[in-house]
């Protein structure tokens, strides 16, 4: 393959991710963004001398949305992986003591569940953020 078809297919293959994660951005983000655009004023050009500045909770509401966005990306990254490991080595659990599933799931529960994304609620302590999943049997906060 000659260096033009390289640079096409990775031009190509990088605009397919890229319009994955908009679409990604857009069904997630699609609910909250169309809740908050029914609250809006008029914002028409008659009134446009009306329009006044976001109140200080809508900025506050937005910047956690955007901090949690940004904090979720690295956070689901290592959830996701340690997930993948938790899966793997209760396998190999499970195989090692021949079939004891509660051995299995000993190591599966916590590591495989869990919260994978952070939310707003997180952030400011109304719900804690767990990376290890809690057993049925153990009490929840």
């Amino acid at each position: 393959m000659s260096t033009r078809g390289i640079r096409r297919a990775h031009t190509i293959g990088s605009r397919m991710i890229g319009a994955a994660l908009c679409l990604l951005l857009v069904v997630v983000m699609g609910g909250s963004v169309l809740a908050h655009v029914e609250e809006m004023p008029d914002a028409s050009p008659a009134n446009s001398h009306d329009i006044q500045q976001p109140s200080p909770s809508i900025t506050k509401e937005a910047g956690l949305q955007a901090a949690s966005w940004l904090l979720t990306l690295p956070y689901g990254a290592a959830k996701v992986a340690y997930a993948i490991g938790g899966g793997v080595i209760g396998s190999l659990a499970w195989a090692m003591t021949g079939g004891k599933t509660e051995v299995a799931k000993s190591v599966w529960i916590p590591s495989m569940t869990g919260d994978y994304i952070v939310q707003p609620q997180h952030l400011t302590k109304e719900k804690p953020l767990r990376f290890l999943g809690v057993p049925p049997e153990a009490p929840s906060f």
